[in-house]
């Protein structure tokens, strides 16, 4: 989803709650002193003002939380220390070192707007507003953060935990991760960001930080809030009202079989799932219908007669919208079938020992189960 179109200074200034200077100066005054001496100032990608890391860091941190970011970056950045090398790796690789993090398009984009990025900018990451949105994965939020960070530009970001630090102080209603609710949330966060470059990537980093660990979703700490004297909502008691929750629904199930075929050498048949939908790019096992007849779907389907030997235990795995019921399968082919499987798409592994393809983590799992059955059944 793309962000809101850039609004104009003008525009903000007429905003609601935003009448003068000097109420725009006491929320960013308020905002930076409770940074100085409160906010998060030793992540690793604050090291240095490198915009390659800090494009890294955002890219990890869309829907994804600080402490489960920071191991994964700093697997990610000894690997893909810069622009040249994350452009030459293969995309396996990228999304091998992207497991577990989800949202695999986000590694997909990288890998593509380092390629883009090394043709095209001589391996330098831009730091022009307009080149940096036309990144593949970049909207302006993630722009502006980029550029303000690491090159103490002045432009606002509108991530999750600001849209809610600007929803409780205004009382702003509706869903404002909708692009409708996002262009009520741009003029406010554009008149309030300083025109100064270096207080601007103070006033984001804080504003992100009080979303995170002040005005949090639940619970938030409104006492220790340094713009708690002119929230809206606390001065209403309606807290807990902003942003408008949206209407909860019990997530689908959805089953599938992942079919194992397991070849005379002790190999299983992974193939490359398709660039779109879930796990895209990723390599997993095949699938058919969970109530499919399996020897019949592999013989229509991938034209072997395996033989099932066994159904391994249910694996669950969530996604934000539906829960995955896999089936896991186990079968065996023979050597004739196994070379009639080979292709660019498809490749037989030892369980032992995956090499560096990108897995989805269910997959990864019910390897690890195989391997250990069988570990179990040599000792």
């Amino acid at each position: 989803m793309k962000d809101a179109p850039k609004v104009p200074v003008r525009q903000a200034r007429t905003s609601r709650g935003l009448k003068s200077t000097h109420s725009r100066q006491w929320f960013s005054r308020a905002v930076l002193r409770w940074f100085e001496q409160h906010g998060r100032h030793g992540l690793p990608w604050q090291a240095d003002r490198d915009p390659y890391r800090i494009w890294i860091s955002e890219i990890m941190l869309q829907q994804t939380q600080v402490a489960t970011v920071i191991p994964f970056f700093n697997r990610f950045l000894k690997r893909f220390p810069d622009v040249r090398t994350l452009a030459k790796a293969r995309v396996d690789t990228v999304l091998h070192y992207w497991t577990g993090l989800g949202y695999y398009a986000r590694a997909r984009n990288l890998h593509r707007a380092a390629k883009i990025i090394q043709s095209e900018h001589d391996g330098i990451f831009p730091v022009c507003f307009d080149d940096v949105l036309a990144l593949p994965g970049i909207g302006r939020s993630t722009a502006g953060a980029i550029l303000s960070l690491a090159c103490h530009q002045s432009y606002p970001i509108l991530d999750g935990n600001v849209r809610r630090v600007l929803t409780r102080f205004y009382t702003i209603s509706g869903d404002v991760s909708s692009v409708k609710g996002r262009e009520k949330l741009w003029p406010l966060i554009q008149h309030l960001v300083p025109s100064k470059g270096s207080s601007a990537a103070a006033f984001n980093q804080a504003m992100m930080d009080i979303g995170a660990t002040v005005c949090v979703r639940k619970n938030p700490k409104c006492l220790i809030c340094p713009i708690r004297r002119h929230c809206k909502a606390r001065a209403l008691g309606s807290v807990d009202s902003f942003p408008t929750p949206r209407k909860s629904r019990a997530r689908p199930r959805r089953m599938i079989t992942m079919v194992i075929l397991h070849d005379p050498e002790g190999r299983v048949l992974l193939e490359r799932r398709p660039a779109n939908g879930i796990w895209g790019g990723l390599w997993s096992f095949p699938e058919c219908g969970s109530d499919s007849d399996i020897e019949k779907w592999c013989k229509s389907a991938l034209g072997v007669n395996p033989t099932l030997r066994r159904a391994l235990p249910i694996v669950e795995h969530g996604f934000t919208h539906f829960i995955l019921e896999i089936h896991p399968a186990l079968l065996t082919v023979s050597a004739r079938d196994s070379d009639k499987l080979r292709s660019e798409n498809r490749a037989w592994i030892r369980t032992e020992s995956v090499g560096k393809k990108g897995l989805p983590i269910p997959v990864k799992n019910i390897l690890n189960q195989i391997v250990r059955t069988k570990n179990d059944s040599n000792c």
